[in-house]
């Protein structure tokens, strides 16, 4: 939008992104439909309006479109992480048009302009302790009427994000030719797959999921997590009540397709609601469902557990858990408090007299 010029007829600024990201930006695949004629002449205008690549090599120009990174629709600052990764998706971009010859060298290479720093650390407010988690758990199944089972069909989801802390693209790809589901102790899941929600438009399949591999890792990497007894019976009796859909997985919507991040954030909006007091429910005590990996994992540092087995089962370095997630457990400073509080008072009271 900020390399468009100020030529007479220009379309609102609705009218542009909606041509933009429907038409322009996407590959067009047969049974799409036909463009609008509305959106057919946005788009010969933005022809006409774009300004030329080079003129990115004008400072002035430059540092406009970088700074156009920083605001959102209403006018106010965007995240730290939308700047980051709206910059970097910019600069691949000039990179290839450089590679392509549209451009004789990077025209930002000497733009002094920064994205600030992002908060490495998890949010402490945000991690549950396991009776709150237990809880809001529960609340799940509470969640709407029974005959559809809005909330029981999900309470197994937000479990597997708990229990063994599970990614959200993680649990909804969960299957159950990769559980061992013993009928007693532990079993495990072996997570090659995720199904990150992008929109129809961004897939190559036309579907609103990717479909892909672990974060960070190769393709065709595993990571084997191991089950707590608690979710494998919870499991176990989430097939029984529910089967698993065409492709085996464990969790779907009534109609069989693959969860969409909107369904299951609205049921546990309204799990909060009823599982936490109305004096936290304000708070951003486990406002998304992504909070509950960060409690779990954060409730397996403060247990002892190795940090090495904790960042292999959660899939990360163990850079990045002890940066990110060594929290301590929401009221885990209260209990401390306690411990130091009751070292001290006893030496509240004068020591007896050695008696010879």
């Amino acid at each position: 939008m900020a390399m468009l010029g100020d030529l007479p007829g220009r379309p609102s600024g609705q009218l542009l992104r909606r041509a933009l990201r429907h038409w322009a930006f996407v590959t067009l695949r047969p049974g799409q439909g036909e463009m609008p004629a509305q959106d057919r002449l946005v788009l010969q205008w933005v022809a006409k309006a774009s300004r030329p690549l080079v003129d990115l090599h004008d400072p002035v120009l430059a540092r406009d479109v970088l700074e156009s990174l920083r605001r959102k629709l209403d006018g106010g600052e965007a995240a730290v992480e939308t700047m980051r990764r709206k910059r970097k998706v910019l600069v691949h971009a000039l990179h290839y048009a450089v590679e392509r010859g549209e451009l004789g060298s990077h025209p930002l290479a000497k733009i002094r302009w920064r994205v600030p720093k992002p908060a490495v650390a998890v949010d402490p407010r945000v991690v549950a302790n396991p009776y709150q988690a237990r809880d809001l758990l529960t609340a799940v199944s509470y969640v709407g009427g029974y005959r559809r089972a809005r909330g029981r069909r999900l309470v197994g989801l937000f479990a597997g994000m708990y229990y063994p802390g599970l990614r959200p693209e993680e649990a909804v790809a969960a299957a159950l030719p990769d559980c061992r589901l013993p009928g007693a102790g532990w079993g495990r899941l072996i997570v090659h797959r995720t199904r990150p929600q992008a929109g129809k438009r961004w897939t190559d399949s036309g579907e609103f999921h990717d479909d892909r591999g672990l974060k960070n890792r190769p393709p065709g990497d595993i990571r084997v997590v191991p089950l707590p007894p608690y979710l494998v019976a919870l499991w176990r009796e989430h097939v029984d009540t529910f089967g698993t859909a065409d492709d085996g997985r464990l969790f779907f919507s009534e109609r069989g397709r693959v969860l969409t991040y909107t369904t299951y954030h609205r049921v546990w909006n309204e799990a909060r609601g009823l599982g936490l007091p109305p004096a936290i429910t304000s708070t951003p005590l486990a406002k998304r469902p992504y909070d509950l990996r960060h409690s779990a994992l954060s409730a397996w540092l403060c247990a002892g557990a190795d940090p090495a087995e904790v960042a292999q089962r959660a899939g990360t370095s163990v850079e990045v858990l002890l940066s990110r997630y060594a929290k301590c457990l929401y009221d885990r400073q209260s209990i401390n408090n306690q411990r130091i509080e009751g070292l001290l008072s006893a030496y509240d009271r004068p020591p007896e007299p050695d008696v010879a």
